[in-house]
């Protein structure tokens, strides 16, 4: 089998945290096969860069990635589809910030295109588990998006479903882990579980996916870096940082209720989502990077090298 056939010409869309990681990964892999490799990146950010952007594209210019410019949100169906369909592979890390129906348009544009391999943006969670009507508009267009693709058989698809982010576990918006104020929040219970994945082990384990042969096609694939339950991030807390926090349970009465009060907050609808435990963990022994045997970073080990960091 000609294994640059598989892989020729490939696409990345968007080079923000995970594309860059998705890249860092699936470049040095590609440089001596022949095989083109681009990124979609906006035509604002070469014209007048910020800091990060000139940092990234220098990085990306280093490893041999093309950066082609295109705006997502300013141009056609029919430019857009034009522009997939010169490329063998698409892999879509545009994420959530590219808006409202981002996705649907994507995959629909992908298929029009016939595009040989899409990998759409599912980076989460498993949305097949969750169905629709979970209170989260952005998990019913990502149940849409994979009846989408199962509908046709002119394009193969991978969904890769890592879970969370690691990171936004501790991120001050979620709330769940509150350093300043030595507070840890639980979800539902504190035995409901959820699955996190570091952009960096998705980039890798993209990369693995991508390439096995004989090659994944029209597969849902599990991949984690951690699964734990809110009580034992609130142990893994306690110990990493040698502190004891206080921990407060948002039941999903309680958070039902603050709907309620505030249905537009987005990130009260993700608490609430994530509440409900189903679908939004899996048994990491059961995940492609366990049954390959292929090291991730759990969370203890995530969060120690960063506290660690701090002066």
């Amino acid at each position: 089998m000609n294994h640059n056939a598989e892989i020729e010409n490939t696409l990345v869309l968007g080079a923000g945290e995970l594309g860059m990681a998705v890249l860092r990964s699936l470049a040095p892999r590609l440089q001596h096969t022949g095989t083109g490799l681009s990124v979609l990146v906006t035509p604002q950010s070469l014209v007048s860069p910020t800091a990060m952007q000139v940092l990234r594209q220098r990085e990306l210019d280093a490893m041999g990635v093309q950066l082609l410019p295109f705006d997502l949100a300013g141009r056609s169906n029919a430019d857009l589809i034009a522009l997939l369909g010169q490329f063998h592979t698409v892999i879509n890390c545009t994420g959530f910030v590219a808006g409202k129906g981002t996705q649907t348009r994507l995959t629909k544009a992908a298929i029009a295109a016939r595009v040989r391999r899409y990998f759409p943006w599912q980076f989460g969670v498993d949305y097949d588990a969750i169905g629709k009507g979970s209170g989260q508009p952005v998990f019913d267009e990502q149940y849409d998006v994979r009846g989408l693709l199962r509908s046709q058989t002119g394009t193969e698809w991978v969904i890769i479903s890592t879970g969370m982010f690691t990171s936004f576990l501790f991120e001050p918006t979620t709330g769940l882990v509150d350093f300043e104020a030595g507070v840890v929040r639980g979800l539902g219970t504190w035995d409901t579980k959820v699955t996190v994945t570091t952009p960096e082990d998705i980039g890798r384990l993209t990369t693995e996916i991508l390439l096995q042969q004989p090659r994944i096609r029209n597969q849902v694939v599990f991949v984690a870096s951690d699964t734990v339950s809110y009580g034992q991030l609130a142990d893994i807390v306690d110990d990493v940082t040698g502190r004891v926090f206080e921990r407060e349970l948002l039941s999903r009465e309680k958070l039902a209720f603050q709907l309620v009060q505030q249905p537009d907050d987005v990130m009260l609808r993700y608490r609430a989502a994530f509440a409900l435990g189903h679908g939004m963990w899996w048994d990491k022994a059961t995940t492609y990077n366990a049954q390959k045997g292929i090291p991730t970073t759990d969370v203890r080990a995530w969060l120690a090298a960063r506290h660690k960091a701090k002066p």
